[in-house]
């Protein structure tokens, strides 16, 4: 395609220039017909597709779940002097079928369906008459139900792909890890080698920061504290704040809290009528409203520029999920902050969520609940990271190219020109004694018992027991109950102690966490901040730093990390499961790294049973030249 053609269809558009990264992904679409590019929100996907669909003859097809989204770019498309319409719900009878002739005679450059609309007879039969050069599949990780936004009606798409045979496919999507961004690449039928596109996850604008917090008041107290750092006072006119909330309810009270304090404040979650969310988002949109309390279920589709701050009173489900909301804040790339808050009871409460069988209609599939558990113990670990914290996301979404090295803005790099260095033996200890008290009462109980065994505080369920004799009895008791308690949240989140599924969670010791408690493995990890000292001589001590909780992949061990992801989705393929099952990304991580020579090395490799040992050793071995 000529250089000159590339910049005719960028000033139709409407654009002076690309972006980083959009350029290159129009290349590869162009040239190889398949590609997978996975950037922020609002970092320019849209025009990804765009511009090739002006390029191309005919009408190229685009599949997305938010209508409102199409109905922007349509209308922007049409004020641009581009042919260009969508289908969805919200379409009336006679608008629909005027629609279809006019595609059918060919009158469109672009057109924008809801995957709802495949599930209609005849539909997807002029969608293959159609003869579409380009299918472009927005929000792609909807496909995947391992990604944070799971929608069944995108389990059609593959099928439709394999019946339009278009010469050309883009997925598109703002958030994929690469497990999600295989399973995209499956479940659409691409060939394992289309290129994956990683860009733009970079923000170094936003101040991101979390705050394990003790209760209500402190979190309304931290709330108050980042509006009035970001907004300044009510009716400052100095932009807008999104509070994120887990349940409706809080959305609800802490609205009405916020009004009270004189903000205008307003509340959207799903439980709302649609009247009333609908005025609820133009009150933001256009800037009467300076703050709105909402669940997870706003936010699609809004563009305001001048969010100065997303604050999560909860933990939502994945860093995903948690990347997609915060990146709403800060988008005219100016100064923003994003604050995520978070409690101890945080982990037992979703573990008991996702194993509720309202969940899942039914019997909760232990492989999902496992996965989605994962996935939310990697946002608490960031949460609880003690590197910079832009820096560990991007590594997670393997953006490698834009690591900042120190976004010098977080709180974690605000914090870490102030901590003393502890040997990594020394933390390997401590880790060691944590887990034989959980050790001692798993299967049993919770973590307040471990808590209590290791404080030696004789309790009568421990003295039935027998477990005020053990050695491990008071093993701690140096420590304060308030850093064994979060020294045990920390050995949650490196996945050394998992819950059992119960209305009443017990704490049992993973199989990772088994090798570190018998010295097998070495604790990577970081112990709260007193862990220097003991309890009693800590006051006024700076925080310890043992170790960050992920270091990044060097050079050669990131091209390992590539191609096990490789061989993993063939296996994948080729026994018709999902890539998650093979190995997780973390064990790959762990492959690439620990370089294991031989099935006995591979053994000792976190998340490697005996099962994968004897189905899957074969495979890796190869990569890593054994």
């Amino acid at each position: 395609m000529l250089s000159s053609d590339l910049d005719a269809a960028l000033t139709r558009l409407g654009y002076a220039s690309f972006r980083p990264g959009q350029r290159e992904a129009i290349d590869t679409l162009l040239d190889t017909g398949r590609a997978l590019l996975v950037a922020p929100t609002g970092g320019g996907k849209s025009l990804c597709y765009q511009l090739p669909a002006l390029l191309l003859p005919g009408t190229t097809l685009v599949i997305s779940p938010l209508i409102a989204l199409m109905q922007d770019q349509v209308g922007a498309l049409q004020a641009r002097g581009v042919p260009a319409t969508f289908f969805a719900s919200t379409l009336g009878a006679a608008e629909a079928r005027e629609r279809l002739d006019a595609l059918d005679r060919g009158e469109y450059k672009l057109i924008y369906i809801a995957p709802e609309r495949l599930t209609l007879p005849g539909f997807r039969e002029r969608l293959r008459r159609l003869g579409c050069p380009l299918v472009a599949v927005d929000e792609a990780h909807c496909i995947s139900e391992w990604g944070h936004d799971f929608r069944p009606e995108y389990g059609q798409l593959g099928e439709l792909l394999r019946e339009m045979q278009p010469p050309r496919i883009l997925a598109c999507t703002a958030t994929a890890t690469p497990i999600v961004r295989d399973e995209i690449l499956v479940r659409l039928g691409l060939p394992a080698d289309t290129a994956q596109l990683v860009r733009g996850f970079a923000r170094p604008n936003l101040a991101l920061r979390a705050a394990e917090i003790g209760g209500g008041r402190e979190r309304a107290a931290r709330v108050d504290a980042v509006l009035a750092e970001t907004l300044f006072a009510p009716g400052g006119g100095r932009g807008a704040a999104i509070v994120y909330t887990p349940t409706r309810r809080l959305a609800e009270e802490e609205g009405a809290r916020l009004a009270a304090a004189g903000w205008k404040a307003t509340v959207y979650h799903a439980g709302l009528s649609p009247d009333t969310r609908s005025t609820a988002q133009a009150a933001f949109t256009r800037g009467d409203a300076e703050i709105v309390c909402a669940t997870n279920a706003f936010g699609m589709g809004i563009d305001r520029g001048d969010v100065r701050c997303v604050v999560h009173l909860g933990p939502p489900g994945s860093i995903e999920a948690y990347y997609q909301e915060v990146g709403r804040a800060g988008r005219d790339g100016t100064d923003a902050v994003g604050l995520m808050c978070w409690q101890q009871s945080d982990l037992p409460m979703r573990r008991r969520l996702l194993e509720s069988p309202s969940s899942f209609d039914g019997t909760p599939d232990p492989d999902v609940v496992e996965h989605k558990w994962n996935l939310f113990l990697e946002l608490i670990r960031w949460a609880d990271g003690a590197a910079c914290r832009h820096d560990a996301i991007l590594r997670y979404f393997g953006d490698e190219a834009e690591t900042l090295h120190g976004c010098g803005r977080c709180d974690v790099c605000q914090a870490l020109g102030n901590v003393d260095d502890v040997s990594s033996e020394e933390a390997s200890l401590l880790a060691r004694k944590l887990l034989s008290g959980v050790a001692r009462v798993q299967n049993r109980y919770g973590l307040k018992q471990a808590v209590r065994l290791l404080r030696g505080e004789a309790e009568d369920r421990l003295e039935r027991d027998g477990l005020t004799r053990v050695a491990t009895f008071g093993l701690l008791r140096d420590r304060s109950e308030a850093w064994i308690q979060r020294a045990l949240s920390r050995c949650v989140t490196a996945g050394w102690v998992g819950f059992t599924g119960d209305l009443h969670p017990v704490v049992r010791l993973t199989d990772d966490g088994v090798a570190v408690m018998r010295g097998q493995r070495v604790a990577r990890w970081l112990p709260p901040g007193d862990a220097a000292q003991p309890a009693s001589k800590t006051r006024g001590a700076k925080p310890a730093r043992i170790a960050p909780d992920e270091q990044p992949l060097d050079s050669i061990e990131q091209l390992l990390f590539e191609s096990l992801r490789e061989v993993r989705l063939e296996l994948a393929k080729s026994e018709g499961v999902p890539a998650y099952v093979i190995a997780h990304d973390r064990t790959l991580r762990e492959l690439a790294r620990m370089h294991p020579r031989d099935r006995d090395e591979l053994r000792a490799v976190p998340g490697f049973g005996e099962r994968k040992l004897e189905r899957y050793a074969d495979a890796f071995l190869k990569v890593l030249g054994r």
